[in-house]
């Protein structure tokens, strides 16, 4: 048997012309291939991005808020020490008696008493009956209002909190 040698040929140009095509189309393939991994590493760039910016305000965000919160604290506290240097000078100064309180009396219901009418020249009610209190009832009512005022104080203090966190929270405008 003769092999036709055009046919062997043909066949050869045509498997090569395969060959070439296959060749041809998985190098578009790989082109394409390399081009979306490019694209897909630069999105993944970007979000990287993005989320270490949204991150880093975040953190800005939270430090002004620790600061505002510390500044708030430290006023806070000096008006309690404050108020408690307040309170002790006052309870130091009733018990040398070199402060005594006295309570304004109606002069109807003290018609009775030996009671002074007239202040000093330093007081601030002019023909009023006043009587002293007694220096451990004045110290009660001392330490009461310093209770209240520390109350009032830490009230401030917890409202100021919850205002700085409100404001810091973008839901609860």
């Amino acid at each position: 048997m003769t092999v036709p040698w055009r046919l062997v040929g043909v066949v050869v140009l045509v498997l090569a012309g395969f060959g070439s095509a296959w060749q041809f189309q998985d190098w578009r393939y790989g082109r394409q291939f390399a081009e979306q991994a490019r694209l897909h590493g630069e999105t993944l760039n970007q979000l990287a991005t993005a989320g270490a910016e949204a991150q880093k305000v975040e953190q800005d965000k939270r430090l002004a808020l620790e600061q505002r919160l510390a500044a708030s604290e430290q006023t806070h506290y000096r008006k309690l020490s404050d108020a408690q240097r307040d309170q002790d000078r006052l309870r130091d100064r009733l018990a040398t008696a070199d402060l005594r309180l006295s309570v304004l009396i109606d002069a109807g219901s003290a018609s009775g008493c030996d009671m002074p009418k007239a202040t000093g020249a330093g007081g601030v009610d002019h023909a009023a009956v006043r009587a002293r209190l007694d220096p451990a009832h004045a110290q009660r009512i001392i330490a009461i209002s310093d209770e209240g005022d520390r109350g009032l104080i830490a009230l401030q203090a917890c409202q100021a909190y919850v205002r700085a966190l409100s404001s810091a929270d973008p839901a609860h405008p």
